[in-house]
This record gives structure tokens, sequence and C-alpha cells, in this order.
């Protein structure tokens, strides 16, 4: 049997100590025990489950005070809109007293109508748009019911009060809420406000999890244990199996929990028993208020296509087929002539500086026009400012052996081809403005995958082409998930999972991130 190494690991979120054996050559005997879990470590769930449920109410309670504010400003300020701050005439004294009586109406009605939707649940703190969605619904639904309801009491309530409370409460609401939100993932960052996790399941499935939840911690989530079916005797697990207790058993997953203190169970992929385990698990988790999560297979589907259709007791899950055309593109072409037009006059002064320092810099062209593949492999001459030297494309050959990128991307960290102005401007992607033009002319959009070139798609593999399905973007998911060191493959599923799963509102998302990724830009070169 090979030399082991033991190590005594320390796990912050589970507050207990596991002997973590870490092999130093491949163990070819008995399979190895990753972790102890043990009575003697064992976390008083009640007590850290009134910990966590007191440390979500007082964050529940911190927007109840935020929401109450906002909306008593907005109602305010349409109050004031309607009638002023001077004192009014005795004739409109009753008609100010019945808007009055509305306005603290509406007060009651708004923050009741958060309070009854789920716009506090902590399942959607900090991640997602879930969170604005249903405020959004919350107001929009409660302001149609007043509207008919004041039509049938014939009260007649003057537009420009509802146009002034409406828009600015929206407003107010979610933007304390995105603080509130920063304020989350900030302390998530920490450490704290983490909803303690044991992952089950097969070993790359579970490791699939894992790898995602330590890249996201504003997700709210953090592995206390894993659950493995079983353990091959020459496993070693490495990154990013490191500090997490593993046991080689699924016999007893609610121990493990108990002993973990977790807050949940999540079910990557298949498990050994399969529904029928899934069912006696959840029934045994019941009695701990534990929450048991299963991890979809679906991983490159988002939600709006997915749909629950149960048939006698059988649940179903239908897959939308995805959508390459219809009113939804019209919206979005729509979208990307309007702030392409925008862009291209506000930034117009910016643009003009630029060419005079590229021209200035260095001998050639001010806009490097390059072919590029559009939707379908249509080529087109994709436009940036030049921001390496004349020669560029014939010097590739002889930097072949330096490249840094990941599959059929050619990149260098340092390329010497790259011009004095040409550094910062790649930094804070500068260099791409001229592409509103493209996006303008309708060989691109704002939001679509990396435009790639014709050589690249000459080498593409199986269905890897399905990234033409739709025009290529100025930013993407890709931008505001790696940019030059995001691997090849996962470039390629970004841009799969873009392409199949876009939404408007998804667009949006990825343009406010792609705008906080340029304040402080990174992995660009």
């Amino acid at each position: 049997m090979s030399e082991l190494k033991h190590r005594r690991a320390f796990h912050p979120a589970s507050r207990f100590t596991a002997q973590v054996r870490v092999p130093s050559r491949v163990q070819t005997s008995a399979p190895p025990q990753h972790s102890v879990w043990d009575d003697e470590h064992r976390i008083d769930m009640a007590a850290s489950r009134r910990a966590v449920s007191l440390r979500w109410r007082n964050f529940a309670n911190r927007l109840r005070i935020t929401d109450a504010a906002a909306i008593i400003v907005a109602v305010a300020s349409a109050y004031v809109f309607r009638f002023g701050t001077e004192a009014s005439t005795p004739a409109g004294e009753e008609f100010e007293a019945r808007y009055l009586m509305v306005s603290t109406l509406l007060l009651v009605a708004w923050f009741a109508s958060l309070e009854i939707y789920p716009t506090r649940d902590r399942r959607t703190f900090g991640v997602g748009a879930a969170e604005y969605k249903r405020v959004a619904q919350a107001t929009l639904k409660l302001f149609g019911a007043l509207a008919i309801a004041m039509v049938f009491v014939r009260f007649d309530v003057v537009r420009g009060y509802f146009a002034v409370a409406l828009p600015l409460g929206l407003l107010l609401l979610t933007g304390s809420r995105w603080l509130w939100r920063r304020w989350l993932n900030q302390k998530r960052a920490e450490g704290k406000y983490l909803s303690r996790v044991v992952v089950i399941g097969d070993r790359p499935d579970v490791e699939y999890v894992i790898n995602q939840i330590q890249k996201n911690p504003t997700a709210g989530y953090e592995i206390s244990g894993v659950g493995l079916p079983t353990l091959e005797k020459s496993t070693e697990l490495r990154p990013p199996w490191y500090r997490i207790p593993v046991v080689s058993t699924l016999a007893d997953v609610s121990r493990m929990v108990e002993v973990a203190g977790a807050d949940a169970v999540i079910v990557a992929g298949r498990v050994p028993g399969g529904s029928t385990y899934i069912r006696e698990l959840g029934w045994k988790l019941e009695a701990t208020g534990t929450e048991l999560v299963l991890a979809s297979t679906l991983t490159n589907v988002a939600g709006p296509r997915i749909h629950w259709r149960p048939v006698d007791g059988l649940p179903l899950v239908h897959v939308e087929l995805p959508q390459y055309a219809g009113a939804k593109h019209v919206l979005k072409r729509a979208l990307d002539i309007l702030a392409a037009s925008l862009a291209l006059v506000v930034l117009s002064p910016v643009m003009l500086a630029l060419a005079i320092v590229v021209k200035h810099d260095s001998c050639g062209p001010v806009i490097f026009r390059q072919l590029r593949a559009g939707k379908n492999g249509i080529p087109f001459h994709m436009l940036k400012f030049r921001s390496m030297v004349e020669t560029a494309e014939s010097d590739l050959e002889s930097l072949r052996e330096l490249n840094e990128g990941s599959g059929l991307l050619f990149k260098i960290r340092n390329d010497p081809r790259v011009t004095q102005c040409g550094r910062w401007m790649r930094k804070y992607s500068l260099d791409e403005l001229p592409q509103f033009w493209n996006v303008l002319t309708g060989e691109m959009s704002l939001v679509g995958p990396r435009p790639p070139l014709l050589s690249e798609v000459e080498r593409y593999e199986k269905f890897t082409n399905r990234r033409l399905l739709i025009k290529p973007g100025i930013t993407g998911l890709w931008q505001i998930n790696g940019r030059s060191t995001l691997p090849w493959e996962e470039s390629i599923r970004l841009d799969l999972y873009y392409v199949e799963n876009w939404s408007l509102t998804g667009d949006l998302i990825i343009l406010w991130r792609t705008f906080r990724a340029l304040r402080s830009p990174a992995d660009a070169f």
C-alpha cells in the first residue's frame, strides 16, 4: 500500500474538523477514508438553524425598511406633483383630502403587495433577476388592480399622479434592492450569509456542482460535505475537492447533514436507487427541515424553456425548441438600432479623440477591417480601431509557437505586435467602439457570441457551428466570464448556451455586467 500523508483540515463553514487523507501516490489497495464524520464534531443543528433564521429575518427586515422608505418617497412625490406645496383653496380641500385617502391606501396596499408576493424570499437574494421581476410584478399588478377599482367606484384619479408614483416607486425599489444585493454579495465573498450544503451523486456530477458553486460565491452556497456512492482504490481527490469532507457511502445522508450542519442537500445527477431513493431522502430530510435540491442535468437549457407538465402523477419536463426568428428577434433588432445610434452620437467625440491618438501612435490606417463570420457563416468586415502594427497579420506565423490562447484562439499576453496606445485601448475594449456601426448596419448585435475568424470556422468540430445561428455581438457571456483567459471549451459552451436561451432581459443584464467589468478590467490582452 502506498504511503499516505495525513492533513488536519478545518472547514470554517461547518465548524468541525475532519481527517482528510491526501494521497502522495496512487493507492493500490483498500479505498481511502477521506473524512471522519463523528458525534464529536456534530453541530447543534437547532441552534445553528435558529442563528441562520435570525440572520435572514434581520436582512428581510432591512429590506422592509428600505422598501417602505421607497414607497413613501414615491407616493409623497406624486402627491406633491399633483397639489404642490402651497396651501389649497377651500374648494379644493375636499378633493385634496380624497387624494390623501388614496395615497394612504396606496402606501398600505403597496407594502402589503410586496409582503404577500414573495419578494423577500431568501432563495432569490443576491442572484438572478427573479427578485427584481417579483418586485416589478407585485407593483404592476397592484397598480392595475387599483386602476380597475377606481373605475368601479367612479373615482377619477389624475393620470399624472400614477404616472409619477409608478415609475419612481419601481426605480427606488429596484435601486435599493440592487444596493442591498451588492452588500450581500460582498458579505458572501467574505464567507458570510452562505447556506451550507451537502452534495451527493457520482463523482463527475458532484465535481461539476462543486466547481460551479466555488466559481460563483454570490449563489449563496458553501459545500460542507460530499457523499459519493463509492470510491475506487486509486482515487485521488485534487482541487476543487480540497478541504471538503467526503464519505464513500450514501447510506445515511441525514446523519451527514446533521454532523455537517447543512441547510440543504444537492442531488447532483444520478444516484443509486433513482427516484425511490430521492423520494425517501426527501421524507428523511423533512423531519430536520433540510431542503432538497435537485441539480438538473439540463445544464445548458435556461429556465424559461423548461416547463413542468404533470400527467397522472408523472412529472414531465417539457423543453421548448430554441427560436431563431420571430417577434423577440424583431425587438432585439429594434434595441440594437436604438442603442447603436445613440452610442455613435454620444461617443463620437471619444471616437474622434481615439482616432487621432491611433493616427499619431504608429503608421497605418486608423480603422482595422477584418473578415469575420456573421450569422449563418456569412462573412462581413468587422471594424476596430487599429491596436496593432500594420504588419500584424503577416507577422502572425512567426509568433505561433508563443500562443497562449485556448483551442482555436491565438492570444499572447505580451503580444509584440500591439502598439503603445493599443494596450490600454484593448484593456478597456475601446478599440471595439467602431463595431457600433456593424450593429447599426445589421451585421452584428449588441450581445451575442464572439465573432469568429473564417479560419476558425473552417476548423469547427461537431456542433460548434451552431454559434453561427444568430448574429455575433460586441459583448456576450464570454466577455463577462473571463475574456482572454476563458478556456476554449467553456467559451463555446457559453456561446451555445446564449444562442439557444437568450432573452431581452438577459441581454440587459449582460450589458450592465459588461459596463461593470470595464470599470475594473481584467483578463484582457
